[in-house]
Order: C-alpha cells, then sequence, then structure tokens
C-alpha cells in the first residue's frame, strides 16, 4: 500500500500545478489531480508557494479547509469510481450526478461519506466498512 508521508503529499499537488501552469508533460496521475486543482481555484494562491504549502498547518479549530486532504479525497474517489470499488460506487456516483446536476458536487457529496467511514474506522480501531461507505452514498443518491 501507497502511504506517501505529509511533505510528499504537498510536493506532489505543488510540483503538479508548477508543471500545469508551465505546461510541462504530467504523468497520468498528476492529468487527475491537475484537473481537480482546477476546480479549486481557492487553492491556487497556496499550491502556487510550496514554502508555504509546506508550513501550513490546518488544525480543526482554525476553521482551514486542508487543501491536501481535500485534494488527496478527490484523488482517491476517482481511482474508486474508475475501477469501481467498492463494487457499485460508479453507479452511485452517476445517480448522484444526476441528482446534483455536478460532477464536483457529487465527489463532494461522497466525500463526506469518505471522511465519515474513515472517521468510524479509527474510533473503532477496525477495518474501513466499505458495505456502510456504499450504503451512504446510496442513500444520498436516492434522497428527493
Amino acid at each position: 500500500m501507497f502511504n506517501p508521508s505529509r511533505e510528499e503529499v504537498r510536493r506532489f499537488f505543488t510540483e503538479t500545478w508548477r508543471k500545469q501552469r508551465a505546461g510541462e508533460i504530467l504523468t497520468p496521475l498528476e492529468a487527475i489531480a491537475a484537473d481537480w486543482i482546477v476546480e479549486h481555484p481557492e487553492y491556487h494562491a497556496e499550491l502556487s508557494d510550496e514554502a508555504v504549502a509546506s508550513a501550513a498547518e490546518y488544525a480543526p479549530e482554525a476553521g482551514r479547509t486542508n487543501p491536501f486532504l481535500h485534494l488527496s479525497m478527490h484523488l482517491a474517489i476517482s481511482e474508486q469510481l474508475s475501477i469501481d470499488q467498492p463494487p457499485g460506487i460508479r453507479a452511485a456516483h452517476e445517480r448522484l450526478v444526476a441528482r446534483l446536476g455536478s460532477t464536483h458536487e457529487a465527489q463532494h457529496a461522497i466525500m463526506e461519506c469518505l471522511g465519515e467511514m474513515i472517521w468510524e474506522a479509527q474510533r473503532s480501531n477496525m477495518p474501513p466498512d466499505t458495505d456502510a461507505y456504499l450504503a451512504r452514498i446510496e442513500r444520498r443518491a436516492s434522497r428527493d
């Protein structure tokens, strides 16, 4: 399992953003990341300064969204959708897109479910419950 350090994650996103702006060739993973960075202009200035990005702290009480966590979750969900893992996530995502009218908003809805699953796994010291994760996504996709 790939387990990058905080510095490696931050370097990945800042370097991807630098390469995107410079028109350089991106790896397939960087291309996906760059697409999500483009969708989040609120992160552009921070990602443009590697020194600031490297040193930034995102304590929950500060009320700032951690752009690296947010973008990493977009990447994780994109990968889940590409391989339909857990099985059924792709169909649930398509229903969310239809309901919400936006791929980006559908990803954010799934992101909330992913965050809940991770939090519960950490709290219970158990493996992530992908069945509960998919059930949460299904519930969001079927809301009126």
